[in-house]
């Protein structure tokens, strides 16, 4: 069920779950900003979620509240992943939902990227 972006931070979420172990997932990249790991209902060949360590709710609660560091550390994070899988060239494809209409299912920040295919459109119509 989408959720409402700015309802305050579930420390219960899957994601926060996920960063303190207590759900296993396949990591594929680490530091001291972000994890990314393999999405359990991947959409492409390759659908990776890349996540912030810090309690943010959405992209849009992100970029309200964190500090610089933390906002340029995800964005290298995001970077260093979609590089570390050969994605640059030919291409990849990067989403965040926010909120309802978005389609924002888990209320924890996180980008989607999706490549080692070539990709369609981006909405259907």
């Amino acid at each position: 069920m989408p959720i409402d972006p700015t309802r305050p931070y579930d420390d219960d979420n899957i994601f926060a779950r996920i960063l303190r172990d207590e759900i296993p997932s396949k990591r594929v990249y680490e530091d001291e900003w972000a994890i990314a790991f393999h999405d359990i209902n991947p959409q492409a060949r390759l659908h990776i979620l890349v996540i912030p360590r810090g309690k943010y709710v959405s992209w849009d609660d992100f970029a309200a509240k964190a500090n610089d560091e933390e906002i340029g550390g995800f964005i290298r994070a995001v970077a260093n992943v979609a590089r570390e899988h050969d994605l640059v060239q030919p291409g990849y494809r990067l989403l965040a939902n926010v909120g309802h209409d978005g389609g924002q299912e888990v209320p924890h920040l996180h980008v989607h990227l999706f490549g080692g295919q070539r990709l369609g459109p981006m909405i259907a119509r």
